[in-house]
């Protein structure tokens, strides 16, 4: 059968298992071809073909709920549900989705795009179906990275004491999107590197060729692994909670991947099913890629691996610039450390863990534990900087209130993809970490225009003895390092007069701070054009001096206008019982799909043509 003839999971499971291993192939062949011009996730797709394949073999899907964690790697799930005529089109605007999506498809039970979140889910469809008395299996595919998640290990630790009717897919390929770490990652190292586990490996294959399946070939499983019990770690890991466990199970391996998940489907309780997989299978780039760059790729060449788009000259992007600027400061001052959740490539912190090995701290898929960590370190002396995505930090909300603003601690946060990222979609836009940290006391919220400002603000937080948060964005803008970066005084706005009578204010922040300006210049436009690189605390002189001069004023967000810059404005104005007149740009009171910039920008109102639009009403209007 042709990858073209798929419609749906049943159409697999009259194949050989010749033909299986041809269809495995040809959708590799497929995800590097289409990737390629779409961008997205490959590793971790590449990485799964014959697991996913195995699952929609053996069990019934949508019947049977099988939940992806994070779900970065559904792609092989989407193509053997019948969207592959759709593939062309994924990540893109009105497109398929890069996660499961349930309004794309009924195989699609549960969404998610951040991590560790499958076992809860799971368990709540399990009960849930024995409450209704209804006959299914709940088959929750995580990987190891996230299971070292807190949240993974309170969902199995209840999943332990529920003994729900259960398959868990422990996809085991020590990696999340890079290198995992921690101690856990060491106990499944030892098991993978054991001379028990290669033993077991053995014993294990011998017992699938000598039976079909049923509680014979499970309690001959069981006996195998009675006897490296003791010697081999994990099994005790997934025993203390209750679970029972076989494996490991080579995750390319169709014919063994089969047998194993009918004896767990037929399995009464929970179990845990140890699959080891390799990220990037069969695409030799993305399979010796040890540092992540695979995990998330954009255009890029099938045959030579090279990516297509290239930055500008001295251009970096903004996380490149962060990363720069913080080992200067870390060369001048030995308390600077760096953590972050699992995020060393992606937030280009390579080079300072390079350089400063023991003041570096990858704490693995654990945004809580990353941010109560820095607190500590902060109290007892040291200068922590945290680099976290701003999707990701909202897991950390209560440590950030908590743990580092009550006690006022200087813990510096750069908050890396805020506003929207594109084609991730609405599981990682950053849009809401404004509203989100404006309403904590002591924490200090900014963001850059450009480079030079970026280095400023840095050089700002550790000068300073509070909770100070930078934003910025996904992308590249023009860098030139500044070793004298001078300090910015806090909650200080800057502001720009584009003609000799200006019709109007814009306020506004990062980089559509220049680009407005820029606009405003090529159209002979007299504006004033507000840079509020300082959300909290905010320029009070400047909001007075503009109620004074009685200009329309219009606020120019590319966030959540519910809680954003705009709210605070207003509050002020409110609160001071000042008149004024003003518009607000920003994103409404939904989610947003996934999409190119332009055309989400578009479609929300919040491009700069829109913006004009507004200025050229104003401009009409006093005319």
């Amino acid at each position: 059968m042709n990858l073209y003839d798929i419609k749906g999971p049943a159409d697999i499971r009259g194949l050989s298992l010749s033909q299986l291993n041809a269809l495995a192939a040809d959708i590799r062949d497929f995800l590097v071809e289409s990737i390629a011009k779409t961008g997205g996730h490959l590793s971790s797709n590449l990485g799964v073909v014959e697991l996913t394949i195995a699952l929609h073999y053996v069990f019934d899907s949508p019947r049977d709920k099988l939940i992806f964690d994070v779900g970065h790697q559904s792609y092989v799930h989407k193509l053997l549900t019948g969207r592959l005529p759709q593939f062309s089109t994924l990540r893109q605007y009105k497109g398929l989705s890069g996660f499961q999506k349930r309004k794309e498809s009924v195989h699609d039970v549960w969404e998610a795009g951040h991590s560790s979140t499958s076992l809860s889910a799971a368990l709540g469809m399990a009960i849930a179906r024995d409450l209704r008395d209804e006959d299914y299996r709940v088959v929750p595919i995580i990987g190891d990275g996230a299971l070292s998640s807190g949240m993974a290990m309170e969902a199995l630790n209840q999943i332990g004491s529920e003994q729900r009717n259960m398959v868990i897919i422990f996809n085991d390929n020590n990696m999340s999107i890079s290198k995992n770490v921690g101690a856990l990652d060491t106990a499944f190292t030892k098991l993978r590197t054991s001379k028990p586990y290669n033993t077991f490996k053995s014993d294990l294959s011998d017992v699938l060729s000598q039976s079909k399946a049923g509680n014979n070939l499970l309690q001959g499983m069981r006996n195998i692994k009675n006897t490296v019990k003791e010697s081999v770690v994990d099994t005790s890991i997934f025993g203390n909670f209750n679970l029972e466990y076989i494996g490991p199970v080579d995750g390319h391996d169709l014919k063994m991947l089969v047998k194993v998940l009918r004896i767990a489907k037929k399995h009464n309780g929970p179990i845990v099913v140890h699959v080891i997989t390799k990220k990037g299978k069969g695409y030799s780039y993305a399979e010796e890629d040890a540092s992540g760059v695979w995990h998330g790729v954009s255009h890029f060449d099938p045959n030579t691996g090279k990516v297509l788009s290239k930055m500008p000259p001295h251009h970096a992007s903004w996380s490149e610039i962060l990363s720069e600027s913080l080992i200067q400061l870390a060369k001048q001052d030995g308390r600077i450390v760096a953590l972050t959740p699992a995020m060393i490539s992606g937030s280009k912190l390579n080079d300072f863990f390079h350089q400063f090995p023991k003041r570096s701290f990858d704490c693995g898929i654990a945004e809580e534990h990353t941010v109560t960590l820095a607190a500590s370190l902060a109290l007892s002396g040291m200068r922590p900087f945290v680099s976290i995505y701003s999707s990701f930090m909202q897991r950390a909300y209560d440590q950030i209130q908590q743990d580092v603003a009550r006690m006022d601690l200087p813990v510096v946060f750069g908050i890396d993809r805020c506003g929207l990222v594109g084609e991730d979609g609405e599981t990682h836009h950053g849009v809401f970490d404004i509203a989100m940290l404006r309403s904590i006391p002591n924490l200090i919220l900014s963001q850059p225009k450009d480079a030079l400002e970026a280095q400023q603000l840095l050089k700002t937080a550790f000068a300073q003895a509070h909770p100070f948060a930078i934003r910025y964005p996904r992308g590249n803008v023009e860098f030139h390092p500044e070793p004298d970066a001078k300090e910015l005084p806090i909650g200080s706005w800057t502001r720009k007069q584009t003609g000799e009578y200006p019709i109007g204010t814009i306020i506004t922040y990062g980089s559509d701070v220049d680009k407005v300006i820029a606009k405003a210049q090529a159209n002979n436009i007299s504006i004033h054009v507000v840079n509020a690189r300082f959300f909290k605390p905010m320029d009070e002189s400047m909001l007075q001096q503009l109620a004074k001069e009685g200009l329309p004023i219009i606020v120019y967000e590319t966030d959540m206008r519910m809680g954003g810059l705009s709210s605070a404005i207003l509050e002020y104005y409110n609160d001071h019982q000042l008149s004024v007149s003003i518009k607000r740009i920003g994103l409404g009171d939904h989610f947003i799909e996934h999409g190119s910039m332009p055309q989400l920008r578009k479609a929300e109102g919040i491009d700069i043509n829109t913006l004009f639009q507004e200025i050229g009403a104003i401009h009409s209007e006093i005319r």
